[in-house]
């Protein structure tokens, strides 16, 4: 199976912006194990700015874009030296592909770029993805990483899209703040009301990316791609995500013929 793992900041790092070392080594021992089991991962990672700020002693984020093309500049060395190292440990090569809007939404850049990461796959290297927050400006950003996964996840005809946060899923209100928000697990088709759910602004959800995974989840799915969101907390989730077994939010393609846990229990 092909695979799109995205990894949010909040994951990688602690709120201070340093790395959370334990949880990103077991991180990259699950992955290195899926990729040993034969399925090909492409990893799309955050953390650039968050590995910045810390790596720099900043007292908050920088707030305005030089100040987080800096950030994200220090932080870029950082991510992948450590990815490099850990991965490394269990025999496995990883690539670095940092990406704005302009070389996806080009034709002729877009072919360039999934030809690459194709290669990549062929020579058995992880990709490893970043927006290129150095350079990118208000035209040429995709803007979240949410987004850009769903593009490669369906630029690469990947069966499965899993992004990782520091959310269950998707809720129907923010858990947070309303004791009765309720889990959905599995979702066939993003519709009006869940884009409206995700649009309140009274909720914290609303603000915090869950309108990007939605849009990530309308564009794996209309590609054949199943979704999910899942928290990254423990790695292990992947292994239950791949198995299709029920664990975060499942966002349905009924195109790519992917069993979920409900047909399986059938058969």
């Amino acid at each position: 199976m092909r695979i799109v793992v995205k990894i949010g900041t909040s994951t990688l790092a602690y709120p201070t912006g340093r790395l959370n070392i334990r949880r990103m080594e077991h991180f990259c021992k699950v992955v290195s194990d899926l990729i040993n089991a034969g399925h090909e991962i492409i990893l799309v990672s955050s953390g650039a700015i968050g590995l910045g700020v810390g790596k720099l002693n900043l007292p908050s984020r920088p707030q305005d874009i030089p100040g987080k093309q800096a950030a994200a500049a220090v932080g870029q060395c950082e991510l992948m030296y450590i990815y490099d190292k850990l991965f490394g440990e269990y025999n496995h090569t990883v690539a670095q592909l940092l990406i704005t809007a302009a070389d996806v939404k080009d034709p002729a850049r877009a072919i360039n770029f999934e030809n690459a990461l194709f290669r990549l796959l062929e020579m058995k290297a992880l990709p490893i993805i970043n927006e290129n927050d150095t350079i990118g400006t208000e035209e040429i950003v995709i803007g979240d990483n949410d987004t850009l996964a769903a593009i490669v996840a369906e630029g690469t005809h990947s069966q499965l899209l899993v992004l990782l946060s520091d959310i269950n899923g998707f809720y129907t209100a923010d858990p947070r703040k309303n004791p009765d928000a309720r889990l959905i697990s599995q979702v066939e088709e993003v519709t009006p009301e869940l884009e409206a759910l995700a649009a309140d602004k009274g909720t914290s959800l609303g603000t915090g990316g869950m309108i990007t995974k939605l849009k990530a989840a309308k564009i794996v799915n209309a590609a054949g791609c199943q979704m999910v969101i899942a928290n990254g907390a423990e790695p292990e989730v992947l292994y239950d995500i791949v198995e299709g077994k029920p664990v975060g939010t499942r966002f349905m393609a009924k195109s790519n013929g992917m069993k979920s846990s409900s047909d399986e229990e059938k058969n």
